[in-house]
């Protein structure tokens, strides 16, 4: 059995949404939902999907999913990724640091900042009212 790393996502990798199935492709499975700490903001990169940054003020508790990841697959996720998105680490609210998806700076200028939605889900279902 391959050795598995957990990897926190905050946008179209998430269940359901446009890109899950490269998780599920590299045989990714779903752990858990939960939150980071409160020290990410989150932009909108033209409503197609989420870069989250963390930052050392202003920051908030991002909704993400954690899934357990072939270590061998991490590359394949990332290739497949939006340009503008890498992986880096990630404090979530129960303490751990893991792997995730997160947003170079750059990406983000000129673009919507979606932080006070807490997550892309939010900030997706607020486009369909």
């Amino acid at each position: 059995m391959s050795e598995t790393v957990e990897f926190a996502v905050n946008g179209t990798l998430m269940r359901g949404l446009a890109l899950n199935q490269n998780l599920l492709a590299v045989g990714a499975t779903f752990e858990s939902e939960t939150t980071t700490v409160a020290s990410y903001r989150l932009w909108s990169i033209n409503d197609v999907h989420p870069a989250m940054i963390r930052v050392a003020e202003g920051g908030v508790s991002i909704d993400v999913e954690v899934w357990a990841i072939p270590a061998e697959g991490l590359a394949t996720i990332l290739l497949q990724e939006p340009p503008g998105l890498c992986v880096g680490k990630v404090r979530l609210a129960d303490g751990r640091e893991v792997l995730g998806v997160l947003g170079e700076p750059i990406l983000c200028e000129d673009k919507l900042e979606i932080t006070h939605y807490g997550g892309w889900r939010a900030y997706q279902q607020s486009l369909k009212i």
